[in-house]
């Protein structure tokens, strides 16, 4: 884990309230993981409480945040200029296992979920088979994925009014390709509802699961119990022990903040 002030290079908004910012780095890049996040401090010192945002993307000394204008202190990030430097803590957080090779995947995002996709994506497609499910209410919710690398990976994406891809939602997109393929592992990321029905599938269909969760965090560094959890293995702090974790570690998936998905 490192402190570091980065420098701004871009900081655009997407569609909506999503924003995308990329910073330059020194350390930081090098240790980070597709699943990670980190804390930014916000400059009005008044919000004492860093923000914990989900990584977005690695390239080079160029880190990549995707991220929700939602309260006081993202609205600040939304301001930011390039040039302007801002402190991030980090990498934190437990992050997607992917040292995997040959394996047939499944990555499904879902809104806001978006935010880890694209860093996991590039770290699986050179070695695996790899299909991606994007949804989302419309069509700003699933904008993000016009800026990922999909080479030599297959798309299918779902939004709630049809405005992009077919209407309706990822499950139905993942019942129809279990229905034609044998999958060895599924990484999901977004709403409540949306993991916990991929966590079940992947259940009823004994195939492996990593579901990256969301609760409020104070910390970052399990100094506090804000994000705490039961899990089959006990309690578990999000921030610290996740937020990657085996869907069937997870005793009831509605411990999962009904209002979250990923940062």
């Amino acid at each position: 884990m490192f402190l570091e002030d980065v420098k701004i290079i871009e900081n655009i908004q997407i569609a909506d309230n999503y924003y995308l910012m990329r910073v330059e780095g020194d350390k930081i890049p090098e240790h980070s993981k597709p699943g990670q996040f980190f804390m930014l401090q916000c400059q009005d010192r008044s919000r004492v409480l860093r923000r914990p945002i989900s990584l977005h993307n690695v390239d080079g000394n160029i880190l990549e945040f995707y991220y929700e204008s939602l309260g006081k202190g993202t609205e600040e990030f939304t301001k930011l200029p390039i040039g302007e430097t801002i402190n991030i803590q980090g990498p934190l957080g437990n992050g997607y296992d992917t040292d995997l090779e040959g394996k047939n995947i499944v990555v499904i995002g879902g809104g806001m979920g978006m935010a880890p996709i694209k860093y996991l994506i590039k770290n699986l497609k050179d070695n695996n088979k790899v299909t991606f499910i994007g949804g989302g209410r419309n069509a700003g919710a699933v904008k993000i994925i016009e800026k990922f690398n999909f080479e030599n990976i297959k798309i299918e994406v779902a939004t709630d009014d049809g405005s992009v891809g077919i209407k309706g939602n990822t499950v139905d997109l993942l019942m129809k390709i279990l229905k034609d393929q044998n999958i060895d592992i599924i990484y999901t990321c977004g709403p409540h509802p949306m993991m916990e029905a991929v966590a079940k599938v992947a259940q009823e269909n004994n195939i492996r699961c990593q579901i990256s969760l969301e609760e409020r965090m104070a910390c970052g560094i399990k100094a506090c119990v804000g994000c705490s959890i039961l899990t089959k293995k006990g309690m578990k702090k999000v921030c610290y022990d996740g937020p990657v974790f085996e869907s069937t570690d997870i005793v009831d998936l509605d411990v999962i903040d009904p209002n979250g998905g990923c940062k």
